[in-house]
């Protein structure tokens, strides 16, 4: 009798399950032509005032339920996360093709459940009911809070795992505001560090270190310097004396010109110097990746903006559009007819959105001195929309107790970067990686991400 109990129970339990399957889980995704290891789920969370913010969650291949669960964000301002899924850290890459979808080796989740969120509202396949697209970074921290605790209530099992937010470029500014408000907010969430990327940190930095970065790496000749070290740094370049950022001399604003046109205008691969530009047959209607990037770069050299729309992008990411546009994909990650096409960025938020912080220090200063987060800056060193050396600035301005100098750490028994340790932080190159590291160098990012989470050194 108990035996037949038992089978009619497994049975029952079986039928169950099944029966009660989450609604958002992804079951049939066209281009996926192997089997895979881990559950994956797309749908969309709540954020306030009727914004629906979409989000791509894969669960750990190794341990979900013990894992740590990272939250992932993309930069801009008005960039998608489904680029960092589709192209960087996520298991699934797609094709030149357009249809097929391949196995990244690297993936993140074979140590961590990622969850890929689409955000601000109007990025992506995220939509408001009022479809109007103008927020800020105050809003768009809030919203991703509100949404980070709806997330919790659709996947209540994942609440006790260690919780960390990453991304990279503008997350520079993402990443800090969130983490602060979850940090200090009413919700109860499980919450151990951060790692950004390649940061949009303290724009008065970065201003003033892509000049010294364009002419230690050959970019701006021996005249161009001379004008800029006597206009611009009272004779004498050095961190101190230099202003590229706000200087009043007209003198000193022609030299910082050259610089800008050289970085941003001439032709080089603003993300990665040592990476041809790709040409994207398709621009698609929304702002690319790369003129975002440019006009974060312009602005941060105080330039106009105009006609930068038009200049070829440096990145291709025709095949995510036509991946992701496909109605039978859309359909397989539950999205609304209703919404707009999928584009890597949205010029709409972009153009709407309001930059509040010029630099992140207050906020991090609150998060490692808390004494309960641990948190790593990265930075591939031949990026130059968001260099290595003004995160290095940022990272040395917080004046936190160094207890690790400048030191080489290796990935294959060759080195991969350097890195500086400090109290609950650490500042780490990517030696030969452009702004996307998880895309340029996946073995040492891996490794990175993997001894980042395991609290090892690098």
């Amino acid at each position: 009798y108990s035996m037949q109990y038992l089978k009619f129970s497994l049975l029952f339990a079986v039928i169950f399950a099944s029966a009660t399957a989450h609604p958002d889980e992804v079951t049939d995704l066209p281009g996926l032509n192997f089997t895979i290891n881990y559950k994956h789920y797309s749908g969309y969370l709540n954020a306030t005032s009727g914004r629906h913010l979409h989000y791509w969650f894969v669960e750990s291949q190794n341990s979900p339920s013990t894992d740590p669960l990272l939250l992932w964000l993309n930069g801009g301002p008005g960039c998608s996360s489904l680029d960092g899924f589709l192209s960087e850290l996520g298991p699934l890459h797609v094709q030149d093709d357009g249809k097929t979808l391949y196995d990244n080796p690297y993936s993140w989740n074979k140590i961590a459940n990622v969850l890929f969120l689409e955000a601000p509202a109007g990025v992506g396949f995220s939509y408001a009911d009022n479809k109007k697209y103008d927020t800020d970074d105050d809003t768009t921290s809030y919203d991703n809070y509100v949404a980070l605790q709806n997330f919790f209530e659709k996947f209540p099992q994942f609440k006790s795992n260690d919780f960390y937010i990453t991304g990279e470029s503008y997350g520079g500014i993402y990443i800090p505001t969130l983490s602060v408000r979850v940090l200090t907010g009413p919700a109860k969430i499980n919450f151990k560090g951060f790692a950004i990327g390649n940061g949009y940190l303290n724009v008065q930095n970065l201003t003033n270190s892509i000049v010294f970065f364009a002419y230690n790496h050959g970019l701006v000749g021996t005249e161009v310097w001379s004008n800029l070290e006597t206009y611009c740094c009272g004779g004498v370049a050095s961190i101190n004396t230099c202003n590229f950022y706000d200087n009043l001399s007209s003198k000193c604003q022609a030299a910082v010109n050259d610089v800008s046109m050289i970085v941003g205008n001439s032709g080089l691969n603003v993300y990665n110097l040592y990476a041809d530009c790709a040409h994207s047959e398709s621009a698609g209607s929304g702002a690319s990746r790369y003129s975002v990037d440019k006009r974060n770069l312009q602005r941060l050299l105080s330039k106009s903006i105009d006609a930068i729309q038009d200049d070829p992008p440096c990145t291709d990411s025709s095949n995510l559009r036509k991946f992701l546009n496909q109605p039978s994909v859309r359909k397989a990650l539950h999205i609304p007819t209703f919404v707009q096409d999928w584009d890597i960025c949205s010029l709409d938020v972009e153009i709407g959105y309001q930059r509040i912080y010029n630099t992140m220090v207050p906020q991090m200063l609150k998060l490692i001195g808390s004494g309960k987060l641990r948190g790593l800056i990265y930075n591939g060193d031949v990026d130059m929309a968001c260099n290595f050396l003004g995160d290095e600035w940022f990272a040395n301005e917080l004046g936190l107790k160094v207890s690790k100098n400048y030191t080489p750490w290796k990935y294959n028994d060759q080195i991969a970067g350097f890195v500086k340790y400090y109290k609950n932080l650490s500042y780490l190159t990517i030696k030969g990686s452009g702004h996307m590291v998880p895309q340029d160098k996946p073995g040492p990012a891996f490794h990175m991400i993997s001894n980042f989470l395991s609290n090892k050194p690098f």
